[in-house]
């Protein structure tokens, strides 16, 4: 490797020129790169309900009801003008309403009021919409232009169309501010005005060659797109600042500049190396999910560390070469203190924090796995946003409300209509609109008009469009589906397709839950296969996952403790992310830990280890810890922002463990690594 790092520093300009052509070539590809911000069209495509959308998209011209619209103080009359109102605005595929489940035109003392009050109550009118995906933000606008801010919309087509125009929004804003965090953070952690500068080049250069390159996946993402960047900077910002950090300690030897940075390189290599590939294969473990955000998150954010590794043996050295008079011209008094001081406070606190540590596992490891979980997308805006409002205004009125499709093989209507008084028979069904309820049994389908018909009937199947009093999301809920599932396989066996906001969220609950074992051991046997190998240890691996993998338990346990529900998707993303993107500041530390215990007893081993570490990795640790803290403050998007809390808090978990725990677990065992695990793999 030597030659290759005397090669880079001996010919910088090729290496610069090289990237930055990359660079131009990939800014100029972001703008291609298409988001998806629907959460449910990442389940399997083989799941129950994405059949089942696919098969009635075949079947049927209008498209799933994917809306939900509430206009009040409206009289039955100024409701139908509204529904040809919508029905009129492109994009629009249907509306359905009270019309469509029961005759208008007779006194609506004579009809069911559980009917009627699904769809008209205190005096306003609830419509379910098909809004179609491709013109799905455009739809959703013009809808809200119609109805007006006084009237409320909800659903899955209007969460997305919200998501996609707040979320660029606010993922801008938040960059902008991490960048500058990081600005002060590395001004704070060098020796030159020019150094960090020469960093976020170098971070800038690889984040554009990472984003651009994701145009060969077609679509990325929403959790992607908004944490992704901002994610690589925060994760990769350590690598840099261990070189420049090594780098700066061998100049201190009187070397000259190149010499410093070969030797840099070298000494520096191991460190950088195991951090990289520990945090790429966390990501990668994501991409054992079956839910496919997970794949799609983890393929981007590996490809953006291995390219962040390149940039930091290539173009970076080459960087500080080209730069080095300007570096030198412009140095500044180190900022930051000694913290030698800070490593004599941390021996008297290690053996302490190490019974604690014990004391925490268990009851961490349990609380983490006993939280409640959202699944779906329901509860990403919260009750400070319009979509949150809406979404308040319209179960006021009318309670929980979704809506699902049921088609089964037409043929028998005298099935069709024992399964829906089957249906109808359950608490929560309110309606059902179905050629055997709406039309009757008793009348040939050659005597309806084609409109109606092709709204119920297709050539293969028949549709039960049922409105149902349930959330789109929890126990209740998935109970339903189960209980609609069960029905119409009594009467169609395996041959039929339900749809819904609900369905789909029980089919994303039933996918994530079964990918979270597999994941996470797959993700920690990983990382502990890589640290075997490159520490040639079989025991200190084993410290260092366990202690990075109890701070994410810590993490995870504290909405358990504050009766806070999360978003299970986030909960299934931080593990992986936390594991690869903090096991690198232990790694770190022992590393260097164990350069000093070749020539030092444990405790002045440990000492000279905090106060050289100390400020590499605080400058990662609160660079990452920052922009969680970002992402969790200013995102409306609940779920990012949920994310980001998780990477804040789990940062400054692992901080802590690294600090205050590992310390005391290398001081106690160290009798068992130097005698009989160091270097067991030479034996």
């Amino acid at each position: 490797m030597q030659k290759l790092y005397r090669w880079t520093v001996d010919h910088p300009m090729r290496i610069i020129v090289a990237f930055s052509m990359a660079f131009v070539m990939c800014a100029l590809l972001v703008p291609m790169v298409s988001v998806n911000f629907d959460i449910h069209s990442y389940l399997p495509e083989k799941s129950p309900s994405s059949v089942s959308i696919d098969m009635m998209n075949e079947e049927y011209a209008g498209s799933i009801p994917n809306a939900r619209v509430m206009v009040k103080n409206v009289t039955v009359p100024e409701a139908l003008a509204y529904k040809d109102k919508l029905l009129k605005i492109d994009g629009v595929a249907d509306v359905t309403w009270l019309d469509d489940a029961a005759d208008i035109y007779v006194p609506f003392d004579a009809l069911d009021s559980k009917i009627v009050k699904s769809w008209y109550a205190d005096n306003a009118a609830l419509f379910s919409v098909s809004v179609e995906t491709e013109s799905r933000i455009e739809t959703v606008a013009a809808i809200r232009d119609m109805i007006g801010n006084d009237n409320a919309m909800a659903g899955t087509a209007v969460t997305m169309a919200g998501a996609t125009t707040d979320t660029i929004k606010e993922i801008e804003r938040i960059a902008v501010i991490a960048v500058i965090f990081a600005l002060f953070v590395l001004v704070m952690a060098t020796t030159s005005w020019i150094e960090p500068f020469v960093i976020l080049c170098g971070l800038g250069v690889a984040i554009v060659i990472n984003t651009g390159t994701n145009l060969m996946f077609g679509e990325v993402s929403f959790v992607t797109s908004a944490a992704g960047s901002i994610l690589q900077l925060a994760v990769s910002l350590d690598y840099s600042v261990f070189l420049l950090h090594r780098f700066v300690e061998c100049r201190g030897k009187n070397l000259n500049a190149k010499d410093a940075m070969v030797d840099a390189l070298t000494k520096s290599s191991s460190s950088i190396v195991s951090s990289g590939l520990t945090t790429v294969i966390g990501f990668l473990a994501l991409c054992l999910m079956r839910y496919g955000i997970g794949p799609d998150l983890g393929v981007a954010l590996a490809k953006g560390i291995g390219i962040s590794l390149l940039t930091v043996f290539l173009f970076f050295p080459s960087l500080i070469m080209v730069t080095i008079k300007l570096i030198d011209k412009t140095q500044h008094r180190r900022f930051t203190p000694s913290m030698r001081g800070f490593g004599k406070f941390v021996t008297k606190l290690m053996l302490p924090m190490a019974c604690l540590f014990a004391l925490v596992i268990v009851p961490s490891f349990l609380a983490s796995f006993n939280n409640d979980f959202y699944y779906g997308a329901s509860k990403i805006f919260g009750p400070a946003t319009q979509l949150g409002q809406d979404a308040a205004a319209i179960e006021d009125v009318y309670g929980k409300n979704d809506t699902y499709v049921l088609m089964v093989p037409k043929g028998s209507t005298a099935t069709e209509q024992a399964l829906s008084q089957k249906l109808g028979a359950l608490p929560q069904v309110n309606s059902i609109i179905s050629f055997v309820d709406t039309v009757g049994a008793e009348i040939p389908l050659e005597y309806l008009d084609s409109d109606v018909l092709s709204k119920l009937v297709s050539k293969r199947y028949s549709r039960m469009v049922i409105s149902v009093g349930a959330d789109f999301d929890g126990e209740e809920t998935f109970s339903l589906v189960k209980a609609v599932r069960r029905l119409a396989g009594d009467f169609y066996g395996e041959d039929f397709y339900l749809a819904g906001e609900g369905v789909s969220t029980y089919d994303l609950m039933d996918t994530v839950t079964s990918d979270m074992v597999k994941v996470n051991l797959v993700a920690v046997g990983a990382v502990f296969l890589v640290l075997l190998l490159m520490m040639r240890s079989l025991f200190l691996p084993a410290l260092l996952v366990l202690g990075i993998e109890t701070a994410i338990w810590i993490n995870l346990s504290i909405p358990y403790f504050a009766g806070t529900p999360i978003f299970y998707v986030a909960y299934l993303i931080i593990s992986a992310i936390q594991l690869g993107a903090t096991v690198d500041y232990a790694i770190l530390f022992t590393n260097r830990y164990n350069e000093y215990r070749c020539v030092l007893n444990r405790k002045p081993a440990l000492v000279e280890t905090v106060s050289a570490v100390t400020v590499s990795i605080l400058t990662s640790g609160t660079g990452l810890t920052a922009v969680g803290m970002l992402l969790g403050k200013y995102s409306t998007h609940s779920l990012i922002s949920q994310l980001g809390y998780f990477i804040g808090k789990g940062t400054l978990c692992s901080l802590a463990v690294v600090f205050f725990v590992l310390p005391g677990l290398l001081y106690c065992f160290d009798g068992i690594i130097r005698r009989y695990d160091y270097d067991f793999l030479k034996t």
